[in-house]
C-alpha cells in the first residue's frame, strides 16, 4: 500500500472488460437522456430557438470530442478518471480534481433527484390528493419524493458498475418511448413555425455566450468521469465512438425536447418563466399525466447511476480506507442531504445556475491539464506502477505537481476575468477559451521546466 495516503486502484485487465459497444452507447445516452438535460434545454430557451439550437450543437460536439479523448485514456490504461489525474497533478495533488469531481457529481445527483422528486409530488397529487410542489403544502410531497428517489438510487448502485450497466439497458428503451411520445404531444399543441419565431421577453433574454457557458458546464462534467466507464471495455471504438455518439444523442434529444416543450408551453400560456423549465411542470401543463411522471423518475435513476459511480470513484481516490461500494453509499447519502437545499436556501433555478457557473470555472482548466499531459507531454505512455509509488515519476515535489496547480489557479482567475469581458462573455463564452489557455500554459511550462532539468 502506498504511503502517500492514496490507495492503489488496480488497472482492469483487458480480458476482464465486458462492456460492449451497445453497453457503452446506452450508458452515455442514459447519462444525458434525463430530466437534467431537459431542464438545461428549458434554461437556454431564453436565447430563442435558433440561437439555443446552434449553441447546443456546437457545445455538444466540442465537449464530447474531449469526452472521447478522456475515454480513450481509460481504455488504454484501465484506470479510473481520478487515478489518471495523479500523473498530471501528482499523487497527492490529484486530491484537487478528486474534490472537484466529488462535489460536482454529488451536485448533479442532487439536481436530478430534486427534479424527479418534483415529478413525484405530481404523482402523489394524482394518487393521494396532496398539493404539488410550488403550491401551499406542496413541500410534503417533495420531501417524500426525495426520500423515495434516494432509496431507488441506493438500489441502483448496490452492486457497482454491473448495476449501472443493467439500469442503462432498461432505461434507454423507456427513454426512446417517452421522447417520441413527448415530441408528438408538443407538436400537436404548437407548430414548429411558432416555436422557430418565438422570442423571450427582453429582460429574460440570454446571450449566446452565456448559453455556451451553461451548456459547457453541463457537458464537461462527463469528461472527468469518462475513464470510470471506458476502462471496462477492451475495444477502442467502444470507448471513443460509442461515448461520443451516445452522449451527443442523449444531449441533443432531451435538450431539444426541453427547449421546444418550454417554448411550446410559453406560447400556449402566453407567458415565459424559466423557473418552470423542469419537465414535471411542463408535462403537467401539456397534459401528459401519470405515465410521463413515471418515466421522468426512471430517467433520473439512470442518470444518477452514472453520477454516483463517478462521485464514488473520486472519493475512493481520496482515501485508501473506503472501498468503491462503501464510497457509493456515502456519496448517495450526502447527495440526499444536498437535495434539500433549494427548499431552505433559494429557488431551484437560482441554485442550479450558480452551481453551473462554479462547475464551468473549475472543470475546464482541470480537463485541459490532464488531456495535454497524456496526449502531448507523455505521448500516451503512462507507467501504471508509478500511480501509487512514493518518489516515483508522478511524485513531483512532495506528491504535488505545482505547475499543474499553478496553471489551474491562473486559469480559474482568467475565467472569472473573462466573464466580465462582454465581447467574450456574450459571444463565445469563457469556458472553452480557458480550456485552450490551460492547455497552452501547462504544456509550455511543463516543457520549459523539463528542459531546465535536462
Amino acid at each position: 500500500m502506498a504511503k502517500n495516503g492514496l490507495g492503489r486502484v488496480p488497472a482492469i485487465p483487458v480480458n476482464a472488460r465486458h462492456m460492449s459497444y451497445w453497453d457503452m452507447f446506452a450508458t452515455w445516452v442514459g447519462a444525458n437522456a434525463n430530466n437534467g438535460t431537459w431542464y438545461i434545454g428549458g434554461v437556454i430557451a431564453a436565447c430563442g430557438f435558433l440561437t439555443a439550437s446552434t449553441t447546443l450543437i456546437i457545445s455538444g460536439v466540442i465537449s464530447y470530442l474531449l469526452l472521447a479523448a478522456a475515454s480513450y485514456m481509460g481504455y488504454k490504461t484501465g484506470l479510473t478518471a481520478m487515478t489518471l489525474t495523479r500523473a498530471s497533478f501528482g499523487l497527492r495533488g490529484s486530491l484537487l480534481p478528486s474534490v472537484i469531481n466529488l462535489v460536482q457529481f454529488i451536485g448533479w445527483a442532487a439536481v436530478n433527484t430534486f427534479i424527479a422528486a418534483t415529478s413525484m409530488s405530481y404523482l402523489f397529487h394524482d394518487i393521494f390528493g396532496w398539493p404539488v410542489y410550488g403550491k401551499p403544502g406542496g413541500t410534503t410531497g417533495l420531501v417524500v419524493g426525495i426520500i423515495v428517489m434516494s432509496i431507488f438510487h441506493l438500489l441502483s448502485i448496490s452492486v457497482g458498475q454491473r448495476s449501472v450497466q443493467m439500469i442503462e439497458r432498461v432505461g434507454i428503451v423507456l427513454v426512446f418511448i417517452f421522447v417520441i411520445w413527448e415530441s408528438i404531444v408538443v407538436f400537436k399543441t404548437v407548430s414548429f413555425h411558432q416555436i422557430l419565431n418565438w422570442q423571450p421577453p427582453h429582460h429574460l433574454k440570454m446571450t449566446p455566450g452565456a448559453a455556451i457557458d451553461v451548456l459547457a458546464a453541463f457537458n464537461l462534467a462527463w469528461v472527468t468521469a469518462a475513464s470510470d466507464f471506458s476502462r471496462f471495455t477492451g475495444v477502442k471504438k467502444n470507448a471513443t465512438q460509442a461515448s461520443f455518439l451516445g452522449a451527443n444523442l442523449g444531449l441533443f434529444w432531451f435538450a431539444f425536447i426541453g427547449l421546444i416543450a418550454t417554448i411550446g408551453t410559453a406560447i400556449t400560456l402566453n407567458h415565459f418563466d424559466p423557473n418552470n423549465s423542469d419537465p414535471s411542470t411542463i408535462a403537467s401543463k401539456l397534459g401528459l399525466g401519470f405515465l410521463a411522471m413515471i418515466v421522468i423518475i426512471l430517467t433520473s435513476t439512470t442518470a444518477n447511476a452514472v453520477n454516483l459511480m463517478s462521485a464514488g470513484s473520486a472519493l475512493t481516490n481520496m482515501t485508501r480506507r473506503l472501498s468503491l461500494r462503501v464510497s457509493l453509499w456515502v456519496v448517495t447519502l450526502v447527495a440526499t442531504a444536498v437535495t434539500f437545499l433549494p427548499i431552505f436556501v433559494a429557488s431551484f433555478l437560482t441554485i442550479f445556475t450558480a452551481f453551473l457557473d462554479g462547475i464551468g470555472m473549475v472543470l475546464g482548466p482541470e480537463i485541459g491539464i490532464f488531456l495535454v499531459d497524456y496526449f502531448w507531454l507523455r505521448r500516451q505512455q503512462y507507467q501504471i506502477d508509478d500511480f501509487s509509488k512514493v518518489h516515483g515519476q508522478y511524485w513531483y515535489q512532495g506528491g504535488v505537481n505545482w505547475i499543474a496547480i499553478l496553471v489551474w489557479v491562473v486559469s480559474v482567475a482568467c475565467y472569472i476575468g473573462l466573464k466580465h469581458v462582454s465581447i467574450i462573455a456574450n459571444t463565445i463564452g469563457a469556458t472553452f477559451v480557458v480550456i485552450i489557455l490551460s492547455m497552452v500554459l501547462y504544456g509550455a511550462l511543463a516543457k520549459f521546466t523539463q528542459k531546465q532539468v535536462e
